[in-house]
Formats: structure tokens, C-alpha cells, sequence
């Protein structure tokens, strides 16, 4: 029996398929593979397995575009492989989290192919419009709005036999499903059933906010520099959100079975959080908050336009989800997965004198925060960006249709490669590193996305031979959550919110009071004495620097104290 609320001591570690473990050699992971590997996440210590998406797909975006809910693609194996993982996770005391994605799906599912014919009964189940008025179908602006898609041009495709358009916010190849038909919402309830039956423990829900749209589909507004309208004025967030999550909720007994639910709510605010991840609304268990990881664009730009991070911004944007989530909601706490870049290039120091002491200091400072912690595939190897040189090195459909857009409009070439080595979605994506051979112990094959070639000294087998290497950091981090109910239930402050290297928090729990100092820099500082609580008697539970103390830090220097009462 899972008990209520299980999730908030739990760490969940999440799998992307195509890049962990390839089994049979075709260069492409799969579900056997997962399996095999398994006793890596249970030495590890986490609790939640979340599974991206396995189901049959064409893989125009890698998995997350559906053509059938209830069965694996090939590509990953099959139905009774997945049965073996769930059941092997089970014997190990770890949960398995399903990817669900209920937003759009294939152009090729059944539902879809049989919407396309104007007199089907499932017609409805999409969004199908006709052009603009006083336009003709196919010409400029003729789309129903001007809405663009999320992998560039209109977010609108028409259809040239029906001459009409229908809606798809991501690929033309992912059209939107209708949720205002009660038939798709029950076909999904009925779906997700079926996976629970089957012995899933949860599910990570895609995109999840934008089920409910403004069904009048208005314009969005158009930013600078940009063609097309911001989609997100009608297509988040819409006026039915609440209802349809408190109805999946009920049909499918997310909560009455204890079922773990983390929504992907891109455009998601404090407020929205908190109300949709009330206990006392049944809807959701925590969400994914995109505001930490779109600090670093600048205003008003896309995720391609770079700009600097300063900590204290950082700090403060946490800080605002602690506090706005602290006694209603729940947070997730992440750094990376498989839409980020890796999380030591990107907030931390990939060099080779800092890589480890960053990554466990990013590690120690986000596993304190009030929340449940995701890892993601290498994060706790202090696996780094990738080091493509050339846009055909490149496979993620948003990277390479943003490559040849900026060409189009004649951008820097140099400028936009740069762009690319530090977002792209290519950077999480490359194999995962297990040992020092040819493909990294990843595949006895090519891989379909090239390996880091700094495998040769970051991976698994190096890391568990290394006391001191970031894996026996993440251990430790997840071995505190489990034995201490402060790091997952303790109140949470943070000090020093303006200084530019030091990431300082303080965790109370009733008698039991923990410090994090942390030196989020390159270069050495000196914590100020009289801004800290007193560490006479002091006990320091984990270091990236062990036998080290006082207030003077080296670069990424971080420790974690037990305060004396």
C-alpha cells in the first residue's frame, strides 16, 4: 500500500529511453536496457523512476508525439518488457512515474486519422477550423489566429482536402486534442486507468496546463521582433483547467490510490501552483515551475537569446516558490531534464577544476530546498552539455528547425551554434556515460545521438570507484532526506538573498536545525560571521571539501550543518 503524501520524501530519477541503456545494439535505448541498469538507481537511493515516454510513436519528436497510448513502440521493445521493468522496480522498492501525454497526439493516431474526414463522429476531437474570415485557405494570415507553434512557423496546418486548418502548439505532426468534448476526456480517464491496472505508480502529465484553451482562440499578442503572436494568452491556463484536473483526478482516483501527479506547467505562476496542488482540491500533487529556467533569456526574447544569470536573481526566484508554496502545495525541485541543458554547464563550472565541486554544490543546495527532488539521468555523474561542432550533429526537431530559421533570417551563424551548445535540448540527450569504452558502455552499437567524448573520465564505473566523486555526493544528499524528516519537511529561510556567491538556507524542523553554506563561484570567499547563525558546536553532516571548516570557502566550496541547540 503506498501511504498518503509518500512523495514528499521521495527522490524521483527520471529515464530519458533513447539515451540510458541500449540492450540489443541498434544504438537506441530501450526498456530492457532500463532494466538491466536498474541496481544503478537503487544504489543511488531514489524512489520514483519516471519513465519519458515509451508508447508507439512516428518519433518526429522523439516519443512525444503518441500514436498509441497502449502499447511500446518497437523501438524500446514491448508491452511484457515493460510489465518486467515495472515489476523489477517494484522488487526494489522504487515506483514507477509515467509520462502522459494528453495534450496532443500523433498525426498518425487513429483518432486523428479518422478526425480528418469532416463527417466523422471524432471530427470534434481535434481543433478543426476554417480559414480566417475574408481569407482564402492557404494564403498569408488565412490561419484561424495567429498563433505560433512552440518548434517555429503557425501553430495551424492545413488540411487540403477539407480546406480547413487544425490547431497543433507543438509539431504539425502533434495536433491538439479537443478536452472540451467530454468524449476525449473520458477516452484519456480510461487510458490512464489502464496503466494503473497495469501497476503504474503516477504520472508526470505533459504540457498539462494547456488542456483547457480559451475556446473563442484568440489572437495572441506579438512580441518584438517576432511574426507571429504568443500562444499563451489562449492556449494556458484556460478557464477549465481546474475542472478537468479535478475530473481526471476522481475518474481515474489519482489521489484515492495515492498516486503521484507532477504537472509540466509552462507559464505557471505561484498562485496557479498553489491552488491546483491544494490537497483540499484534488487535482495535483506539485507542478514544474519554467521560471528558474527562463531567468537566464532575456526580456521579452525566446530561450535562444542568452543572458546573464546573476545568483541573487536565482536565489530569489526559489525563494519565492518556498515561500509561496509553504503552506498550501508542494514543490518540485529540479536543475535539468530532458527539454534543459545540463545543469553543472548551465548554473555551475563544466571546467575541469570545478565540474565536481559545482555539481555537488548545485546538488546540496537544490536537495535542501522544501520539495521533491528530481534528478535526471547523469546529473548525478556531473555529466556536461555536449560539445557539438556541427548543426548535423544535432537530432532535437526544436534546435534544428530554430538552426534553420536563424538562417533564413540571415543570423550570425557563429551566434546561433553558440546558442545551440548552451540550450539545446541535444545537451541532456546524449548517452548516458556508464564507463570509459568507445560508446560508454551505452551501446554495442552507433549510438543515435553521439557520446560526450569526455566519457572517458566522467562515468559511472570511475564515479563508484571515487568516494569522493559526485555519485557518492548524490547518495549521501538522498540518504539525509530519508533519515532526517527536517531536509523533507523542515520550514525554510534564506539568508544573505543579495550576495553574489553565496547561496545560504537554513532548515528548521522543531528542535533540529540545519545550515547550507554555499559558495555558488569560481573564486573564494569569506562568509560574513555576524549574517550567519553561530556554528560553535556546529557538526558538518556533508562537504564537497571534507576536513575543511571556518567561513573562508574555495571556489564551489559548499557544507552542510547540523546547528547545535
Amino acid at each position: 500500500m503506498r501511504a498518503p503524501d509518500w512523495w514528499k520524501t521521495a527522490v524521483v530519477y527520471q529515464v530519458y529511453p533513447r539515451s540510458f541503456a541500449d540492450s540489443d545494439g541498434d544504438g537506441v535505448g530501450d526498456i530492457p536496457g532500463i532494466t538491466s541498469r536498474l541496481d544503478h538507481l537503487s544504489r543511488l537511493g531514489v524512489d520514483v523512476l519516471w519513465l519519458s515516454p515509451v508508447y508507439t510513436s512516428p518519433m518526429d519528436d522523439n516519443g512525444y508525439d503518441i500514436s498509441d497510448y497502449q502499447d511500446v513502440d518497437p523501438l524500446f521493445g514491448s508491452l511484457a518488457d515493460l510489465d518486467a521493468l515495472i515489476a523489477a522496480c517494484h522488487d526494489r522498492g522504487i515506483r514507477l512515474l509515467m509520462d502522459l501525454v494528453v495534450n496532443h497526439t500523433s498525426d498518425e493516431h487513429p483518432w486523428f486519422v479518422e478526425s480528418r474526414d469532416p463527417s466523422s463522429p471524432k471530427r470534434d476531437w481535434y481543433w478543426w477550423r476554417p480559414p480566417r474570415p475574408g481569407h482564402e485557405a492557404g494564403s498569408p494570415g488565412a490561419e484561424p489566429n495567429n498563433w505560433a507553434a512552440a518548434f517555429s512557423g503557425p501553430a495551424w496546418q492545413l488540411d487540403e482536402k477539407s480546406g480547413e486548418y487544425y490547431l497543433h502548439l507543438f509539431s504539425a505532426k502533434q495536433p491538439d486534442l479537443n478536452w472540451e468534448n467530454p468524449e476525449v476526456r473520458q477516452a484519456v480517464y480510461a487510458m490512464m486507468r489502464w496503466w494503473v491496472d497495469r501497476g503504474v505508480d503516477g504520472f508526470r502529465m505533459d504540457v498539462i496546463n494547456f488542456i483547457s484553451k480559451d475556446p473563442t482562440l484568440p489572437d495572441g499578442p506579438v512580441l518584438p521582433g517576432q511574426a507571429l503572436g504568443s500562444p499563451f494568452a489562449g492556449s494556458a491556463n484556460g478557464p477549465r483547467l481546474d475542472e478537468f484536473l479535478a475530473e481526471m483526478n476522481r475518474e481515474v482516483g489519482l489521489t484515492d490510490r495515492h498516486l503521484l501527479t507532477v504537472g509540466e506547467m509552462p507559464g505557471s505562476t505561484i498562485e496557479l501552483a498553489r491552488h491546483v496542488t491544494d490537497a483540499s482540491r484534488r487535482e495535483l500533487d506539485m507542478v514544474f515551475t519554467f521560471e528558474h529556467v527562463d531567468l537566464d533569456v532575456k526580456p521579452g526574447g525566446v530561450k535562444w537569446d542568452i543572458a546573464d544569470l546573476p545568483l541573487p536573481v536565482l536565489k530569489r526566484n526559489l525563494q519565492s516558490w518556498q515561500l509561496g508554496l509553504a503552506d498550501v502545495g508542494w514543490n518540485s525541485l529540479y536543475w535539468n531534464n530532458h527539454d534543459q541543458p545540463r545543469a553543472v554547464s548551465r548554473f555551475g563550472d563544466d571546467s575541469p577544476e570545478h565540474r565536481v565541486s559545482s555539481a555537488k554544490t548545485l546538488a546540496t543546495v537544490l536537495h535542501l530546498h522544501r520539495g521533491t527532488p528530481y534528478v535526471y539521468q547523469g546529473e548525478e555523474l556531473g555529466m556536461t552539455n555536449a560539445d557539438f561542432g556541427s548543426i548535423e550533429q544535432y537530432r532535437d526537431i526544436e534546435s534544428v528547425n530554430y538552426y534553420a530559421s536563424a538562417m533564413g533570417l540571415g543570423l550570425d551563424r557563429e551566434a546561433v551554434m553558440r546558442s545551440l551548445l548552451i540550450k539545446s535540448r541535444d545537451n541532456a540527450r546524449t548517452p548516458m556515460q556508464w564507463d570509459d569504452s568507445p560508446n560508454a558502455g551505452f551501446s554495442a552499437g552507433e549510438p543515435w545521438l553521439p557520446v560526450n567524448p569526455n566519457h572517458t573520465f566522467i562515468n559511472a564505473a570511475a564515479a563508484e570507484a571515487d568516494p569522493q566523486s559526485v555519485l557518492a555526493h548524490y547518495r549521501a544528499l538522498i540518504a539525509l532526506r530519508h533519515k532526517l524528516p527536517v531536509v523533507s519537511e523542515g520550514d525554510f529561510a534564506l539568508l544573505l538573498p543579495d550576495h553574489d556567491q553565496l547561496w545560504v538556507i537554513v532548515r528548521t524542523h522543531g528542535d533540529d536545525r540545519l545550515l547550507v553554506l554555499a559558495n555558488c563561484a569560481s573564486q573564494p570567499v569569506s562568509a560574513p560571521a555576524a549574517e550567519l547563525p553561530d556554528l560553535a558546536g556546529a557538526r558538518v553532516l556533508l562537504a564537497t571539501h571534507p576536513g575543511r571548516d571556518g567561513l573562508d570557502l574555495l571556489p564551489w566550496e559548499s557544507r552542510l550543518y547540523n546547528l547545535a541547540r
